[in-house]
């Protein structure tokens, strides 16, 4: 904990919670107290916190727990709390700070939230991805919190000269019960901040009970204020004195190379001082540049007009040949033959060979772009060996560590300052932008801007794979399912960051393959091979999108085929209440977290499938033209099942007139943020399923912006979207929120187009399939 000597700089806050940037050394400086105590996270039990297990201490630099690094009291009361994780719309830069804030008992109209620089020793793991954050921090917040209450209430019981047994935190204050004095966090801070830092194990956390902010959704999000009234600053808001904007064209082909390039007319554009090859890396290459030629201005508009003028000659190398439609092909062929098995149980051949009826299902998802309202930009300022850089990333650490590499520099070295994201889904986790800037900034001498326009973003981004799922569910005479193979065949993620990976990596085949929780006898799952041709990487919701989109597809063709309902077909599907044992499956994927705290539960399964039912009136009379689907997907260590209603016109246009969709994610900290992201999954989901589509021919994407990779506007979105929680067990974990509502989506879309048509679609986008 830190004492904040300065607290002009917070003046006008209770208006509204600040957002600043925590500089490198502030948090720790104070009166005398600097220093690099770190508390590592221990495995905790539940009869001692009531707490779990996460995979969070096996996450690069773990977790720290240490209210010096994320805590500081100012003379006149100002709390201020370290946000250590990227805000792009999930609340997060409020969530983790109310936490701490709840367990300190700090008055939350009183609290300064600061933005973490990019430091994972310090602050320990930054990733803001895979719907992480509160699932690993939810605990360790806490005792940051917890710790700082302590030593409040220990620097006041000294003050007061009573055991620290009668003294007692209140609402931003310490209060001695028996004599009703009281004093202010602010007039204890400076002597609080002597105290030693309590031991985890010797902490007392809140009884939930007794929480005022958590799980109660009171609290807006920190950030409202400021993008409301157009003062959040996002990447592009970034100005320095002397600062250059920059455009790059880069290979239209990944993996092609530069040839030659006349910047005669580039250099005619008034605004343009600079045209020159930015290096390159041969694919793959994980995050780094693609490499290209970069028009320097005194303004992006110029610098992109320069741009326009280039006369560049490529090499297209090896993926010129690259083409969607025969690529395409080639995947439903494999998908026809005997793959590599990712999990098996029973015999699959033999039941199927005994089936008295066989149902097989192709299904086929393209490539995905991310599109994130703001696309990626970044500003670098590198001089001599030390830089810093200004960017909507999701890793702040692992941008530090890749500048720091590619320039060559100590770690140390280097600043990430994280701006407000503008959206991320994954895209900002890699930081090839910012790279991008440092590398001209470090050959200019001077900070660079580089930003990326929409087509920069469509054509030379990390897209999400594209995937056929090919699935066979063998009947018997009765209807029952017995026996049930899956093949799946799709770049992998991993073709990202070495050549040769032709099948998915562990973690993409536990996103619904082989943890799919079905109560099947004979089960098989298969993963042929496929290799990648363009760069793939994390989208939001992974390949859970595509294989929440076969299985749930099946449930509802084996349903029609057997004249069930589809919702009773899929509870009986997934069985009776149980833990899911998957001892056949090697190098389990349970999103990094151990079995024990996180297994498959086909209870909580089901009571979401049973919840959305109920809250969703499954089953209700729909106008003529109308049709409901369901959908039921775990990820994240989260259960979600959707309910579309869709309403479709005699020409084939159609429109979602109500969603509804149940979650349980465990404990969780603020609903209304869950609310808004389901809304928000449902926004994107539709978009997908209905527009999503990159497309290759001569390696190169054939899109370019919104005009031909269109997303849903406002009138198209769902009419009404009802989010339903699951309230939680007194010991059931949290997880994740941000991305497991896309993935049921589209399913319960296309099974909803089934009820209201009769026509089954088996390949997205949509798109015209509909239309007569």
């Amino acid at each position: 904990m830190n004492i904040r000597t300065n607290p002009g700089k917070l003046r006008g806050f209770e208006k509204h919670v600040k957002v600043e940037n925590v500089s490198r050394r502030s948090i720790l400086k104070g009166l005398g107290i600097a220093g690099s105590f770190v508390l590592a996270a221990p495995v905790m039990t539940r009869q001692a916190f009531a707490a779990y297990e996460t995979g969070a201490g096996k996450m690069p630099h773990g977790v720290v727990v240490d209210p010096r690094v994320f805590v500081a009291i100012a003379p006149d009361g100002i709390v201020t709390i370290v946000a250590h994780r990227s805000e792009m719309g999930t609340g997060v830069r409020t969530s983790l700070p109310l936490i701490v804030a709840e367990e300190m008992e700090a008055d939350w109209s009183r609290v300064h939230v600061q933005q973490a620089h990019g430091d994972e020793v310090k602050f320990g793991n930054q990733d803001t991805d895979g719907s992480r954050s509160t699932r690993h921090y939810l605990i360790p917040m806490r005792q940051i919190g917890a710790s700082a209450r302590s030593m409040l209430e220990a620097a006041a019981a000294k003050k007061w000269g009573v055991p620290v047994t009668e003294v007692k935190a209140q609402n931003h204050e310490v209060v001695h019960s028996a004599s009703g004095r009281k004093v202010g966090f602010g007039e204890l801070a400076a002597d609080a901040a002597k105290q030693s830092v309590p031991s985890i194990e010797g902490l007392k956390l809140k009884d939930p009970k007794d929480f005022r902010y958590l799980g109660k959704g009171q609290v807006s999000i920190v950030d409202l204020h400021d993008i409301t009234t157009g003062k959040a600053h996002y990447g592009a808001d970034i100005r320095l004195p002397g600062l250059k904007y920059a455009v790059i064209a880069r290979p239209p082909v990944t993996g092609g190379k530069l040839k030659s390039f006349d910047d005669s007319a580039a250099m005619k554009i008034p605004g343009v001082e600079k045209v020159m090859e930015v290096k390159g890396w041969p694919w793959p290459s994980k995050f780094q540049p693609l490499g290209g030629v970069a028009v320097i201005a005194r303004n992006t508009g110029a610098a992109i007009k320069g741009r326009d003028q280039l006369k560049i000659v490529w090499d297209d190398g090896a993926n010129a040949k690259y083409d969607s439609v025969t690529y395409r092909a080639s995947l439903e062929e494999a998908a026809r033959k005997p793959g590599p098995v990712v999990r098996k149980e029973g015999d699959v051949d033999a039941a199927l060979k005994s089936a008295d009826k066989v149902i097989t299902g192709e299904y086929y998802l393209p490539h995905l772009a991310h599109v994130s309202m703001e696309p990626p930009v970044a500003v670098a300022d590198v001089k001599g060996d030390k830089a810093q850089i200004w960017a909507p990333v999701q890793s702040p650490g692992g941008t530090r560590e890749d500048v720091a590499k590619t320039l060559g520099i100590p770690e140390d070295n280097v600043t990430v300052n994280v701006t407000l994201l503008g959206g991320g889904f994954g895209r900002k986790s890699k930081c090839d932008f910012a790279l991008e800037a440092a590398l001209l900034s470090k050959e200019l001498g001077a900070p660079v801007k580089v930003q990326w326009t929409r087509e920069d973003d469509v054509h030379n981004g990390f897209l999400h794979t594209v995937s056929v799922e090919r699935i066979e569910a063998g009947l018997d005479k009765s209807g029952k399912v017995t026996a049930w193979r899956h093949r799946s065949v799709a770049p992998t993620i991993a073709s990202t960051f070495a050549a040769g990976a032709n099948h998915e990596a562990a973690f993409e085949l536990g996103m619904g393959l082989v943890d799919m929780p079905f109560e099947i006898a004979n089960i098989q799952c298969e993963n042929p091979e496929a290799a990648a041709f363009t760069r793939i990487g994390w989208f939001r919701s992974v390949s859970n999108i595509p294989r929440a989109f076969a299985v749930q597809s099946m449930v509802a063709e084996i349903a029609q085929a057997t004249g069930r309902d589809p919702k009773d077909m899929l509870l009986e599907l997934i069985g009776s209440p149980r833990i899911v044992k998957l001892d056949s499956v090697k190098d389990l994927w349970n999103y990094g977290e151990p079995y024990d705290s996180y297994p498959i539960d086909t209870a909580r399964l089901r009571k979401v499938v049973e919840l959305v039912a109920e809250k969703g009136e499954w089953g209700r009379s729909v106008p003529k033209g109308h049709g409901l689907g369901i959908a039921v997907h775990r990820s994240f260590v989260s259960y979600i099942a959707t309910i579309v209603e869709v309403a479709i016109d005699d020409k084939g246009k159609f429109t979602v007139p109500r969603v509804d969709t149940a979650i349980d994610c465990g404990t969780y900290v603020n609903p209304e943020r869950i609310h808004s992201q389901i809304e928000g999954a449902a926004i994107m989901g539709l978009s997908l399923a209905k527009y999503g589509e990159i497309t290759f021919k001569d390696g190169k994407v054939q899109q370019s912006n919104f005009d031909d990779f269109p997303v849903i506007r406002m009138d198209e979105s769902p009419a009404i979207t009802n989010v339903h929680i699951v309230p939680p067990g007194p010991d059931t974990p949290p997880s994740g929120v941000g991305e497991p509502g896309v993935p049921p989506f589209a399913p319960a879309l296309i099974n909803a187009i089934f009820a209201a048509t009769g026509k089954r679609i088996r390949a997205l986008p949509i798109g015209k399939q509909l239309e007569t």
